[in-house]
Parts: C-alpha cells; sequence; structure tokens
C-alpha cells in the first residue's frame, strides 16, 4: 500500500529544497545578477526557515550570501561612480 506523505513532511522537504535553493542561486549572484539573485535568496532562505528546513545551516548560508551579493552590487555601483557596466571607451 503505498504511503501518502502528510502536510508537515511535504513542507519540510518544500522548506529543503527552498534552502538548496537559496544556497545555489547566492552563490553566482557574487559575480552575477547580484540585483535579481541575491533578493531572490534571501527570500528563499527565510521561507525555508519558515517551513522548518532540516538543512538549516544552508538556509542561513543562502541568506548570508544573498547579503554578500547586494553588497557586491553596492560597492561595485559606489566604485564606479554610479555605473556598474561601461560599454565602449
Amino acid at each position: 500500500m503505498e504511503q501518502l506523505a502528510t502536510p508537515r513532511t511535504r513542507t519540510t522537504a518544500d522548506g529543503d529544497q527552498m534552502a538548496v535553493a537559496s544556497f545555489l542561486l547566492a552563490l553566482p549572484g557574487l559575480l552575477l545578477f547580484n540585483l535579481v539573485l541575491g533578493p531572490v535568496a534571501i527570500v528563499l532562505g527565510t521561507l525555508a526557515l519558515v517551513r522548518g528546513t532540516g538543512r538549516r545551516g544552508r538556509a542561513l548560508l543562502g541568506i548570508a550570501l544573498g547579503v554578500a551579493d547586494l553588497a557586491v552590487l553596492t560597492v561595485a555601483t559606489l566604485a564606479g561612480h554610479g555605473t556598474v557596466w561601461q560599454l565602449g571607451a
């Protein structure tokens, strides 16, 4: 007989997936698409913690890297006087 997942088990499994996604999206966010990937990583990490993930460390690391993504974007913007990318000479 097939065993059905309880709502609590399903919520925890969703939280685990969100924790991993938060971490995996925050890593490339340090170099590319900081403005998009940073906040997404922060939101996914927070939702994972709210849902009671078993991967708490990975969710916290995703949040920390998401904040670092935004910090890198801020520093790059301030160092370039508001211009992050410059095309041409």
